[in-house]
């Protein structure tokens, strides 16, 4: 599709190319008179009924997005020759001017030679005369069908047709039901919580102005290193960054929690001026004038381990361990007063994928039996029995548990748990005495990356990993780390993809009015009919 803008909610379509073999191509540019366009949509319309076809597309989301406005829907199946791209090369750029240039050998009509490189006096699509629109919209349909033939082949080469044709390619239809559905909020809520996150923020600066001695720029890491380890001196020997400034970033800080309150109170300080600066006060300006909704955008193609990520506005970070964060979440609403959000979530699918690959009997024991996963892994871990195991215990075998599946150092969980480098090597030398088959896979999957040069999840989703053989240490260790990863948050990904796609199929076949509005990893939030909740 062309069309005026970016936004595919908001722009209006201004026509449409298509091309059915290499180097030729077409475009018809939609009727200005509203009478002629209807009769030409009706048309189009006819022709994407077309049953058993095969619909091509380079972020073919987009081009759906922008036909459903105009009540055109597309049967048949898709091939996104973007998505494709991704699950070949998941760590490279999928642009298709890129794509043109390295893959083809042929560079494309640039859209700034139409609209202007200069952003402040670019024009809209819908103001370059027909004949070079033509020119540079059936080019890009070509373009398409040029990388289709590609990928068509590299995808079968690669043995990566179940993750696209079962996985990806039926999940374009609920991605694009998601977003043309949008959430809906509560403005009004959101300025409520501004306000009081600002007497907040506002409490807490002047706290850690008394505590300094002194008012600061809290917001310049120059000026808060000053009094952190000048002024105040809470360690004798502070970080530096290669600038030669003190370090004050969050991992830093949360390393020094201990030493003096003022640290926890900045801590909490940037906790909150993030939340209100990052959605409170940004949530409201993304609600569309048309829907009165916010509509997210889900990217297929933009993490390497096939996670879903939500961006303009970024809906998967809302953090629900603090009140705070809770509370925004409060101001996302049902349509109507017959319907209510429904929040559904896997649990603790990660750990249950490790239990699943690794093979390891405890931890597969301990979920057939229902245990909290945490307190069974504190009671084999602090050989106690799981009644007296304590919050603390717990709290550190969830961050091993966690870690484990990002390849993670006694460093680290030192870092993470506040407790001295003994400590944390003994707990996770302890984990692995407990869960020998955990140990076991960690060393597989290492030794089998280095043999093949890449990683896959469960359903093939691969990922090359050249680093793995790397004579810089540190360039290795984070490629051995990503290989343990990849088969863990690559397989839960996958998982819930394929749900959504299952859930939205039980959906239409039950006829029913619930919508699924937003994925959070793995959990699915739904717009959900009061008559049908159960």
């Amino acid at each position: 599709t062309e069309t005026s803008s970016l936004d595919p909610h908001e722009t209006e379509l201004l026509g449409i190319a298509w091309s059915a073999k290499a180097h030729a191509g077409g475009y018809v540019a939609l009727p200005k008179n509203l009478r002629a366009q209807t009769k030409w949509l009706n048309c189009i319309r006819e022709f994407f009924q077309i049953e058993n076809t095969l619909w091509i597309g380079h972020n073919l989301k987009f081009d759906l997005i922008v036909l459903s406005k105009y009540n055109l829907t597309l049967s048949g199946s898709f091939f996104d020759t973007m998505v494709a791209h991704s699950l070949l090369e998941p760590d490279q750029r999928h642009g298709m001017d890129y794509l043109s240039e390295s893959l083809l050998g042929y560079s494309p009509i640039s859209i700034t030679s139409l609209i202007g490189s200069d952003k402040k006096n670019q024009i809209s699509m819908s103001d370059v005369p027909v004949h070079q629109v033509s020119e540079y919209a059936a080019e890009d349909a070509d373009i398409t069908f040029q990388l289709f033939e590609l990928f068509q082949k590299l995808i079968t080469q690669n043995n990566l047709e179940k993750v696209f044709y079962q996985i990806e390619m039926p999940l374009l239809k609920v991605l694009v039901s998601m977003e043309v559905q949008g959430v809906k909020i509560d403005v009004h809520a959101l300025n409520e919580i501004s306000k009081n996150l600002g007497e907040s923020i506002d409490s807490l600066t002047q706290k850690i102005y008394s505590q300094a001695g002194a008012e600061f720029n809290l917001n310049s890491p120059k000026q808060l290193g000053k009094v952190l380890f000048e002024d105040l001196q809470i360690v004798e020997k502070p970080k530096k960054t290669k600038t030669g400034q003190y370090a004050t970033n969050e991992q830093v800080l949360l390393s020094l929690a201990s030493t003096h309150p003022i640290v926890q109170d900045i801590l909490k300080y940037r906790g909150l001026t993030k939340l209100k600066s990052t959605y409170v006060d940004t949530l409201p300006s993304h609600v569309k004038k048309g829907t009165g909704r916010i509509h997210t955008s889900f990217g297929q193609v933009m993490t390497a381990t096939g996670r879903l990520q939500s961006h303009d506005p970024n809906l998967q970070n809302i953090p629900v361990r603090s009140a705070e964060g809770r509370e925004i979440r409060r101001a996302f609403i049902p349509g109507d007063k017959n319907h209510v959000i429904l929040a559904a979530d896997y649990s603790q699918i990660e750990l249950r994928v490790i239990a699943a690959v690794s093979e390891d009997q405890t931890m597969i024991q301990s979920f057939r039996d229902g245990i909290d996963i945490h307190a069974a892994t504190a009671s084999k871990v602090f050989s106690v029995p799981l009644q007296e195991v304590s919050a603390e215990m717990r709290r550190k075998a969830k961050m091993v548990n966690f870690g484990i599946a990002y390849g993670i150092s006694a460093f680290g969980l030192s870092q993470r748990l506040s407790i001295s480098r003994t400590e944390s090597k003994s707990i996770i030398d302890e984990y692995f005495n407990q869960f020998p088959g955990i140990r076991k896979y960690l060393d597989n999957i290492i030794a089998e990356t280095k043999q093949k040069g890449f990683v896959e999840t469960h359903c093939g989703r691969k990922r090359n990993l050249p680093d793995i053989h790397s004579g810089n240490a540190t360039v290795r260790a984070a490629a051995e780390r990503i290989a343990i990863n990849t088969p863990i948050q690559g397989t839960s990904a996958d998982m819930i993809k394929i749900a959504m796609s299952r859930i939205a199929e039980a959906i239409s076949a039950n006829e029913l009015k619930s919508k699924l509005i937003i994925q959070v990893h793995d959990e699915l939030v739904f717009d959900t009919l009061i008559d049908e909740v159960e």
